[in-house]
C-alpha cells in the first residue's frame, strides 16, 4: 500500500521544509517537494492531507516501564495496553527494561520480557536490561545480551536489597560493558544515605507524601551522579544517566561532556512542568506525583530547559511507569525549537541507541514512522481522555495546544480520524547497534 503525506510541514533535527512525503509500505520512499505531479497522487492508495500541521518522525521513548513488578504490584500498563497509548502521542518506538530478580540469569530474564511483548505491541519495541546481582555469570551474559540486540544495562545506586549495587559492583559491570561497546544506564540517588533520612522520617512520624521528596534531595543525586561519572571514566565506559531532575545532577553531568567523556543524560516531561509543590498537595492527593527521583523545587525546571537547549541533556523521555492512585498508590509549555523537538524526542533517542537511520529521521529508506501534528488543536488533559491503564492524570485539568492527529508505524495508521486504527502484535522487536555519539 502507498500513502502519500501531502501539504504538510516537514520537522527534521536538520531543519524544517514544505515537502510531501511518500510512503510504500513500511518504508518512506521519498520526500517532495511541494507541488507533487498528478501522476503521483494517481498513482497513491491513499492520500493524507497535512495542509497546516507538522510532519515529525515518530517519537523514540528510550525510558518504559510495562508490566514492571515492584513493591508487590505491577505498573499498571501491559505492554498492549502502554503502546496503544504511546501511539495516540505519537511515540512509534519504546525502549523497555527487562528486570533481572536476584538469583535469575540475565538471558532468563530477556526470554521472560520477550514473552511479555511478543504478539501483544502496537508499536515497534527494544529492550534495556536491569542488572540487579551482579556475578561472574551476569558479566558472562551481558556479552550475550549484546549479541540478541540488547545493548545498554541499567544499575542502581539506590533502593538497598532490591536493585541496589555497591562501586564495586557498578565497576565490574562497568568494565564489562566497556569491552563490549555497550553503554551502562544508571539511576543515580544516594540509596544509602536516602534510606538513613526515610528511617529518620518515620521514627519522627513524617509520612506526608511530600516526604518523599524531602527524604531524596537533590544534593543526593548531585552526589551519586559525579560518584557514576567518576567510575564511568575509570572504566572507559559509555554512561547514560537516566531521569535526571535536579541541578546538582546537571552540572556534573555539563562538566563531563566539556571534559570530552561518553556522558549523556535524559530528563523527563515530569521535572519540566511538575515541582515540589505538586508533591505537597494536602491531604493525600501529592502520592500522584510521587516519582523516584523525587520531584523537585520549581527553580530546578530553568536549569533542566537550559540543559535540553544547550545539549547537556540529550533525551527526554517519560519513565512510563504508571501505579494507580486507588490499590496501588494507596499502598505546559516547552522553551524548545521545532528542531530540537525532533532532536530530543526521537532522532537522538535513534542515534543513542543503535535505531538510526531506520528510526528517528523522515528520509528515503527510513521506516515510515511519522506523526502529523496539529500545533494549533487545543485539549484538556484528564484521565478521563488518556488512554493509559491509569486512574489519574497528573496533568489533570491542564488545557495545552497541539495534538496528534495521525500516527503511522511503519506505513500503516495506528491513530487517525480520532480512531485507534493499530492491532496488537504490529510492533515488532527492534535489535540495536552501538551508540553512534562515542567519542
Amino acid at each position: 500500500m502507498s500513502i502519500l503525506i501531502s501539504g504538510g510541514t516537514v520537522v527534521t533535527a536538520s531543519g524544517t521544509l514544505d515537502a510531501d512525503v511518500l510512503v510504500t509500505g513500511e518504508k518512506i520512499v521519498s520526500v517532495l517537494p511541494r507541488g507533487v505531479t498528478v501522476q503521483t497522487v494517481q498513482e497513491t492508495d491513499r492520500v493524507i492531507d497535512a495542509t497546516g500541521k507538522y510532519v515529525l518522525p515518530g517519537g523514540i521513548d528510550v525510558h518504559t516501564h510495562m508490566e514492571m513488578p515492584f513493591g508487590g504490584t505491577f505498573s499498571a500498563d501491559t505492554f498492549e495496553t502502554g503502546t496503544r497509548a504511546a501511539a495516540w502521542g505519537g511515540t512509534t518506538t519504546i525502549i523497555d527494561f527487562a528486570v533481572q530478580a536476584k538469583g535469575t540469569s540475565l538471558l532468563a530474564t530477556l526470554d521472560k520480557w520477550h514473552a511479555k511483548a511478543d504478539g501483544n505491541c502496537a508499536i515497534d519495541y527494544g529492550f534495556h536490561m536491569i542488572v540487579s546481582d551482579v556475578n561472574d555469570t551476569t558479566l558472562k551474559e551481558m556479552d550475550a545480551c549484546v549479541e540478541a540486540g540488547v545493548n545498554s544495562f541499567k544499575m542502581f545506586m539506590a533502593y538497598p536489597g532490591v536493585f541496589y549495587a555497591t562501586d564495586g559492583e557498578i565497576l565490574l559491570a562497568m568494565q564489562q560493558a566497556a569491552r563490549a561497546g555497550a553503554t551502562v544506564m544508571m539511576h543515580a540517588e544516594n540509596g544509602i544515605a536516602i534510606d538513613q533520612l526515610v528511617a529518620q522520617a518515620l521514627a519522627a512520624g513524617r509520612t506526608d507524601p511530600v516526604e518523599h521528596g524531602l527524604t531524596r534531595p537533590p544534593e543526593l543525586e548531585g552526589e551519586a551522579t559525579s560518584r557514576a561519572i567518576t567510575l564511568a571514566k575509570v572504566a572507559n565506559c559509555p554512561l547514560y544517566i537516566v531521569h535526571l531532575s535536579a541541578r546538582h545532577a546537571l552540572e556534573a553531568v555539563a562538566e563531563a561532556r566539556d571534559a570530552g567523556q561518553n556522558v549523556f543524560a535524559e530528563t523527563c516531561p515530569q521535572y519540566l512542568f511538575l515541582s515540589l509543590d505538586d508533591l505537597a498537595r494536602p491531604e493525600f492527593e501529592g502520592a500522584k506525583f510521587v516519582a523516584s527521583p523525587p520531584l523537585r523545587p520549581r527553580d530546578h525546571q530553568d536549569s533542566l530547559w537550559r540543559g535540553l537547549r544547550t545539549n547537556d541533556l540529550s533525551v527526554v523521555s517519560t519513565d512510563h511507569c504508571p501505579f494507580c492512585f486507588k490499590d496501588q498508590k494507596e499502598l505546559g509549555r516547552g522553551e524548545l525549537s521545532l528542531t530540537r523537538w525532533v532532536e530530543v524526542a526521537s532522532t537522538t533517542p535513534a542515534r543513542m541507541f543503535g535505531l538510526y537511520p531506520r528510526k528517528g529521521v523522515i528520509a528515503a529508506g527510513s521506516d515510515a514512522d511519522i506523526v502529523i501534528y496539529d500545533p494549533r488543536a487545543r485539549q484538556t488533559l484528564s484521565a478521563a481522555t488518556h488512554h493509559m491503564n491509569v486512574d489519574y492524570s497528573a496533568y489533570e485539568g491542564l488545557e495545552i495546544t497541539g495534538r496528534v492527529v495521525t500516527t503511522l508505524s511503519r506505513g500503516r495508521v495506528v491513530i487517525g480520524d480520532g480512531t485507534y486504527q493499530g492491532s496488537t502484535g504490529h510492533g515488532t522487536f527492534l535489535a540495536r547497534g552501538l551508540n553512534q555519539y562515542l567519542v
